[in-house]
């Protein structure tokens, strides 16, 4: 039986692409994590895997060869708050670590796939994967994009060096805007959709920052990709192992966080579909004025090209927002 390994197991991406190996009848999986935050362990106890390891014992062991043939580490596991200002913490967590495991992935032959992320970009209106666009607005995007830097002098500027390594595929996917189940220990770094949902379960309306950056009250825009269609680019390439390189993974679409939240209130409010200015008319929605902590370190437009993606051959669909977050209410709502 072929043997996978995830990190970050129980966190959102992580279980998520548990499920989705589960659905292909794919059961023989490490999962890796840390659960200190003990709640954490809903995210695993409806899945099927072999093991669970513990992260700070599991990446010794693996380079020692403890764990046998793995095909392939889907290393979901990183600090992800964006808020985060201990730049050590960061850098060991989401640099240093990933590089051992590239090493002992190339030893032990088993391929790479790893989450990167839209934040290596920043103060952009160009989301190509080219450094000359890649220019972090925080410790944890310069992370992920110093991780990016390494695999490229590694494997040459496109990972093409993977094929001839014992790593065989390194996959590195820069994940834009992700929302849907399984994200509810996030807390502040969950998405607008989750908080938008416990708002109005509340208080009956949604909240939205205002004005800011030349964007209007809640116009400002994200690449906003459901969860649901991270696992299949994931497992897209799990599909294909003579791709690597690294890829944006979001929709190619941007759309204003007014989207979402009209999205979420015709989801719950029970009434007639309403656009956003009806929404706002009758309070469903409000503004509240843009946080002095997030100037100068907010993304206020994101929007993924997907050229390389689909150039090296994936032509998976992405929901929209209308249909992604209806979709994730749902769930939500059960």
């Amino acid at each position: 039986m072929t043997r996978y390994v995830v990190t970050g197991a129980a966190g959102f991406i992580g279980s998520n692409i548990v499920k989705g190996l589960n659905a292909r009848g794919i059961d023989d999986i490490i999962a890796v994590d840390d659960l200190t935050q003990g709640d954490k362990f809903r995210n695993l106890s409806d899945l099927k895997i072999a093991d669970y390891v513990d992260a700070d014992l599991f990446y010794d062991a693996f380079a020692d060869g403890h764990f046998g043939k793995v095909e392939a580490v889907f290393h979901e596991g990183a600090c992800s708050d964006t808020m985060e200002t201990d730049g050590k913490y960061m850098m060991d967590n989401n640099y240093t670590l990933s590089c051992g495991l590239f090493s002992a992935c190339r030893e032990r032959g088993s391929r790479l796939l790893y989450a990167s992320s839209a934040a290596t970009y920043g103060w952009t209106d160009t989301f190509r994967e080219e450094p000359q666009y890649e220019l972090p607005l925080n410790v944890y995007g310069y992370s992920k994009l110093l991780f990016d830097q390494r695999m490229r002098r590694e494997l040459g500027a496109d990972f093409a060096g993977a094929a001839k390594s014992k790593a065989k595929q390194v996959v590195g996917f820069r994940y834009f805007n992700v929302y849907g189940p399984r994200e509810q220990h996030k807390s502040r770094m969950a998405s607008v959709a989750f908080h938008q949902f416990n708002q109005f379960q509340t208080t009956g309306k949604v909240k939205l920052f205002g004005e800011y950056g030349g964007y209007g009250p809640g116009e400002q825009k994200r690449d906003f990709v459901f969860v649901d269609d991270v696992v299949a680019v994931n497992l897209w390439f799990l599909d294909n192992p003579g791709k690597s390189g690294l890829f944006n993974l979001g929709t190619g679409r941007a759309q204003p966080f007014n989207d979402v939240a009209t999205a979420v209130v015709n989801a719950l409010h029970g009434g007639a579909t309403v656009d956003t200015a009806s929404a706002a008319a009758r309070g469903l929605i409000e503004y509240m004025p843009f946080p002095d902590a997030l100037r100068g370190k907010y993304q206020c437009y994101t929007q993924a090209d997907l050229a390389k993606l689909r150039a090296a051959g994936c032509d998976h669909a992405f929901a929209d927002v209308q249909t992604g977050v209806a979709r994730y209410m749902a769930e939500l709502s059960r």
